[in-house]
């Protein structure tokens, strides 16, 4: 039997995209406009994240103390929600369409790291949030996967497969439980 041995633990393959200034300048940015509690002004926040490259609409209200990896890997269509605590660990693409809503807590995840290696490798996939989809508070989409049209993920559930479209999910893995009907 093999054990782990992260002293040979190598990502040098990965490129989160911007050059090492761009992302040390973003750190401190994330810290000061985006992750700060005390700033409640969500206009502000969508202008900073423009700036680093990130590709937002019209009518995006996001809370405070959201976090961000790379905005510069990141999507956001109109009319989109992004609640408070809301951690977009975008090591990949995150694209989140319009009218969607990412609740309180919620934890876009695009990493991940393959424990059948002896190195633990870096795995990294996209995240897709289609149009009118709903990722429930403190909830996880892990790499990877779509949460197609109008989905819904509840309440603390991770999804670790695509999500169907106008389909509830919920648990530990997220199975579906219904579907959704909008009136």
């Amino acid at each position: 039997m093999k054990n782990t041995d992260l002293s040979k633990y190598n990502n040098s393959w990965f490129n989160p995209g911007g050059n090492s200034i761009k992302r040390v300048l973003w750190y401190f940015c994330n810290v000061l406009f985006i992750k700060n509690g005390w700033n409640p002004c969500s206009g502000l926040k969508v202008r900073v994240l423009r700036a680093f490259g990130a590709k937002i609409g019209c009518g995006v209200n996001i809370k405070p103390c959201v976090n961000i990896k790379y905005p510069w890997n990141l999507e956001i269509g109109n009319y989109v929600w992004i609640g408070e605590n809301v951690w977009i660990d975008n090591l990949a693409k995150v694209r989140i369409g319009n009218n969607a809503c990412v609740s309180q807590g919620a934890m876009l995840l695009c990493g991940n790291h393959n424990y059948k290696t002896t190195t633990f490798d870096l795995m990294v996939g996209e995240i897709t949030i289609e149009d009118g989809a709903w990722i429930g508070a403190m909830s996880t989409v892990c790499p990877g996967v779509t949460c197609k049209s109008h989905s819904v993920l509840s309440v603390n559930s991770v999804a670790a497969k695509d999500l169907d479209a106008y389909c509830v999910y919920q648990g530990t893995p997220a199975v579906k439980i219904r579907e959704r009907v909008i009136e």
